[in-house]
């Protein structure tokens, strides 16, 4: 789920000697006066073991410690990364991947195609003991080993050093898109699957200082305040201006946004809409609203009150009753107060993002009180002489809807919602829920949790293509990345025929089929695709690059590029020319096509919680990839 939102406040007299301006972290640095990009965000990283990723700050972590097998180039499009070169055979099931010749781990140590080979099996491992488990395996969070299953991945081999050759079950470009690191075996390997994929107390912390391939290397990081990066002086490719990379993490947006117009920070993530439109006049600065490629969702608990499940009323497992109440939504006054227009009011579980993917559905809910009236009487949820429905059960209905302290902008969401299912006799209980406990709260009793909630307000954000966000929905997932426990054997079924159909009409119309059946039973009501709001200096740092370069945004997007082609500003130019494109040489894609084109990953929108102190003043995705992450 690559998406937002975690927020802690941490003590202001832990923060205090972390100004900003003068941010020092103990530690070796890589030169005397270091040129030390920082970046703010308003999700709070929690792990540095890529398989217990979440946010969308966990994932743009990993992508600057560690090399995708395929990276993302300036449009999406399949660049070089731990392999130079890729061809697949002519029956599209077998694909060989050239690793880069003399490439090195930061720690000096080669770096294989053993490494690949090795990542690859820890996530077909999983799998394996998934299948043999009747409560099901996780490898930490969940997150990445759909990448690999979802491309049909079922064997990985390494017959030389510089040779990775991977098969799958069916035809497919998706292992071009997958977003699993390539990690160091002579590293990994030294604990065992389940010290990996342990979330809670994993043996395996992966502290710092990290080794990988990616441009940067993580060698210092305190838990919700900050994260630093120095250079990998074995880094293969073009590498940016910056020596350092340190990512902090806000839980007040103000905060945030001031240490932007002072300097403090050179980009910042989870500005919201006021405050950008304030930016737009401030010298040196430039603001970016990215397209959505994710949604913020009215998730409900759709196993209510059933055994071991912690939703309080029945009502919440019928789609009648949930299909009433999305006509009791306003989803463009929504985008219009909330969002202060930086979106568009949402529909489907597919973004608009997704060109060739998203569509309309055929029965679309309008706002409309008397439609939602009429359609809770025709479901059978009769008015108490209070004027509260009851369920069938005969007691009052009173939902219980929350969502992740670091998304603040649901507290306006949830009080609009309040009035608007009031007017038809459902009663609402609304209260923010500190993200880390929101997370434990949904889990289900399959996954030994509580399921304790019955309307959540929070997001998904997708991948290149739409695999991924329409995953979460899936039987399979209740326990992994399920957040509303919906099921539906169609839609399964429709899920495994579309990711093998290379035919792109045909997978369309499955697609399309899935994007109706889940808007009709409304497992998530979408309210909006809500634009992703950046900014950042131009007085210290040039050559930011959006990706895609149409209605993308240069950092927290997919992979690492948009760090290597910054250039500094003060440098004293140097004869001839400087490239500082992104590498595209070397890919071989084959005629049968390499994929990772325009469309549009899980995660939880996140946020965290670090108290700043700017001047004298103490001064913040959800979850999901959606994993996207921003579950």
């Amino acid at each position: 789920m690559r998406s937002s939102i975690r927020a802690r406040l941490t003590a202001a007299a832990a923060a205090a000697g972390l100004i900003l301006g003068g941010l020092a972290p103990s530690g070796p640095v890589v030169a005397a006066d270091p040129l030390v990009l920082r970046a703010g965000t308003d999700q709070d990283l929690q792990v540095l073991n890529p398989f217990n990723s979440i946010l969308v700050v966990d994932f743009e972590v990993f992508t600057l410690n560690y090399d995708l097998l395929v990276n993302f180039g300036p449009d999406l499009e399949p660049t070089p990364g731990f392999a130079d070169q890729w061809s697949v055979s002519d029956d599209g099931l077998t694909w060989t991947f050239r690793i880069r010749e003399g490439m090195k781990w930061s720690d000096g140590t080669p770096a294989t195609s053993e490494d690949a080979r090795y990542t690859y099996q820890l996530a077909l491992d999983a799998d394996a003991k998934s299948q043999a488990s009747a409560d099901g395996y996780y490898l930490g969070a969940g997150y990445l080993e759909p990448y690999l299953l979802n491309a049909g991945v079922t064997a990985v081999s390494a017959p030389d050093p510089r040779t990775l050759v991977v098969e799958t079950s069916f035809a497919s470009t998706l292992l071009l898109q997958a977003y699993v690191p390539i990690l160091p075996k002579h590293i990994w390997s030294k604990y065992t699957l389940d010290d990996i994929a342990n979330v809670s107390a994993t043996p395996f912390l992966n502290e710092p200082p990290v080794v990988g391939t990616g441009p940067y290397q993580a060698v210092e990081w305190k838990p919700g305040e900050f994260i630093r990066f120095t250079r990998n002086p074995n880094y293969w490719g073009p590498q940016g201006a910056a020596d350092e990379v340190i990512i902090l993490t806000f839980d007040n947006a103000d905060t945030m946004v001031q240490a932007l117009k002072t300097g403090e920070l050179d980009y910042v993530r989870g500005v919201q809409p006021a405050q950008f439109d304030a930016l737009k006049t401030e010298p040196n600065i430039v603001t970016v609203a990215g397209v959505s490629n994710g949604f913020s969702e009215i998730a409900f608990n759709t196993k209510g009150n059933t055994e071991g499940y912690g939703g309080s009323t029945s009502a919440l497992t019928d789609p009648g009753f949930r299909d009433a109440l999305g006509w009791a939504v306003d989803q463009a006054k929504l985008v219009e107060v909330t969002l202060g227009g930086y979106g568009t009011p949402g529909d489907s579980i597919v973004p608009p993002f997704h060109t060739r993917w998203y569509t309309r559905p055929d029965n679309p809910r309008s706002f409309n009180l008397d439609e939602a009236n009429r359609r809770l009487d025709a479901a059978g949820y009769t008015r108490g002489t209070d004027g509260r429905r009851l369920d069938k059960e005969g007691q009052p209905i009173v939902l219980r809807v929350t969502w992740p302290s670091s998304e603040a902008e649901n507290e306006t969401n949830a009080q609009f919602i309040k009035e608007w299912w009031g007017q038809v006799g459902i009663g609402v209980d609304a209260y923010v829920t500190e993200e880390g406990k929101l997370l434990e709260d949904v889990v289900p009793p399959v996954a030994g949790g509580p399921a304790n909630f019955d309307v959540q307000l929070w997001g998904w954000v997708g991948d290149p293509d739409p695999t991924s966000l329409l995953n979460v929905l899936r039987t399979e997932e209740i326990g992994s990345f399920s957040d509303s426990f919906w099921s539906n054997a169609r839609y399964d079924e429709l899920f495994l025929q579309q990711r093998a159909e290379a035919d792109t009409a045909k997978r369309f119309d499955m697609i399309k089929e899935m994007q109706n059946l889940a808007y009709d039973e409304a497992p998530y009501i979408v309210m909006y695709y809500d634009a992703e709001l950046h900014a950042y200096r131009t007085d210290k740092f040039a050559g930011w690059r959006s990706q895609p370069s149409e209605g993308g945004t240069p950092l927290f997007g997919y992979g690492s590029g948009g760090y290597t082609v910054l250039t500094d500003v003060n440098a004293v130019p140097t004869p001839g020319p400087t490239d500082v494109t992104a590498p595209t040489a070397g890919s071989s894609p084959t005629p049968s096509g390499t994929g990772g084109g325009g469309d549009s990953l899980p995660l939880i929108l996140g946020a965290g919680g670090l108290v700043v102190i700017v001047a004298v003043a103490i001064i913040l995705l959800r979850r999901r990839p959606a994993a996207a992450e921003d579950e």
